[in-house]
């Protein structure tokens, strides 16, 4: 099994859209005012929106984008004038990662882990 895809609510995709492009993400499928997809910058995974009467309460959605040059991506993503909530910085758990929220206040963790993401020292044997 690998994941394919996730998706996310909105109450308005037309922002939502145009964040996720200025984002650098790759619009594969619009389908105003309900649905739109995605392709992630690496790799086959796609991201999807999806129109919603209201937000998720409490903590919401919180989505992970792996990024290998963070620093720099999250540098290009500020000039573009994307507000992050937390800069890149090195975390206990050994991942160097920065936050911000879209416009509909999902968490988005940018982050690299490298060997880290999958074999942590505290890795189940």
């Amino acid at each position: 099994m690998n994941l394919n895809q996730i998706t996310i609510p909105s109450i308005d995709l037309t922002k939502a859209i145009a964040f996720y492009k200025l984002m650098g993400l790759n619009l594969i499928v619009e389908s105003l005012p309900h649905y739109a997809r995605f392709q992630c910058i690496e790799g086959n995974s796609t991201f999807s929106i999806h129109f919603a009467e209201e937000l998720p309460k409490g903590n919401g959605v919180w989505v992970y984008f792996e990024c290998e040059n963070l620093d720099k991506y999250v540098d290009e993503l500020i000039r573009k004038g994307i507000v992050f909530d937390e800069m890149p910085n090195d975390k206990s758990w050994l991942w160097r990662e920065a936050r911000l929220k879209d416009p509909d206040h999902n968490q988005l963790i940018l982050y690299y882990a490298g060997e880290n993401r999958l074999n942590p020292p505290w890795r189940l044997k």
